[in-house]
């Protein structure tokens, strides 16, 4: 219900019609899963430099159909984060305009349900560009990896502590790691995450 109201006043600060698609209603059996590589941790002043996305269909991780896109950002790289992800300044001299790339990026989504690890996050990144260029918000339905796994374990173990660590949920669902961090790794392994969880019984999305 709440995401009906909110969705209802951002659709009415649409400054481009030809996206009223993102509004609508998404199938129950397609989703998104995505993750954007950043130059820090605070959206505020950080940006995006790459995101990688893969489209989950009928249980099925769509891997000819995937959204990979580097970016030139405004602000400089943090070392923290080049530690993280390993994406250099020299890494990015041919990347593309951060514009263009959100346009593609909301092509590439539609409609679907949006599947992350920490998504707050990678939402608020794309939202800090999308506001002023279209004046809304992501309107798409959100889930959280994290969250579904957490629901999961409380109904095995209801008083144990749940670690909720990346590498520790691949672990103990069996999902392999393909080692190197970058914006569609993370991607692929989320979605793999995801599709688990949502066929283990008792697991309600």
């Amino acid at each position: 219900m709440f995401r009906k109201i909110y969705n209802y006043f951002n659709k009415r600060n649409l400054k481009d019609n030809k996206y009223l698609f993102l509004f609508d209603e998404p199938n129950d059996e397609e989703f998104v899963c995505f993750d954007c590589e950043t130059t820090g941790l605070d959206p505020k002043i950080d940006d995006i430099i790459s995101i990688g996305a893969v489209i989950i269909k009928n249980n099925t991780i769509v891997s000819s159909k995937k959204f990979v896109r580097f970016v030139k950002p405004k602000t400089d790289l943090q070392a923290d984060a080049i530690k993280i992800h390993h994406i250099r300044v020299c890494d990015l001299t041919n990347a593309g305009d951060i514009d263009n790339m959100i346009i593609e990026f909301l092509e590439f989504i539609g409609n679907r349900t949006l599947v992350g690890y920490f998504l707050e996050f990678d939402i608020n990144m794309i939202n800090k560009y999308l506001k002023p260029m279209l004046g809304i918000k992501l309107p798409n339905k959100a889930l959280e990896v994290s969250a579904i796994y957490h629901d999961y374990k409380m109904e095995i173990i209801p008083q144990g502590h749940i670690d909720l660590r990346f590498n520790t949920i691949m672990d103990e669902l069996k999902i392999p790691n393909f080692g190197k961090h970058d914006a569609f790794n993370d991607a692929l392994m989320t979605s793999m995450i995801f599709v688990k969880l949502k066929n283990l019984p008792n697991v309600k999305i």
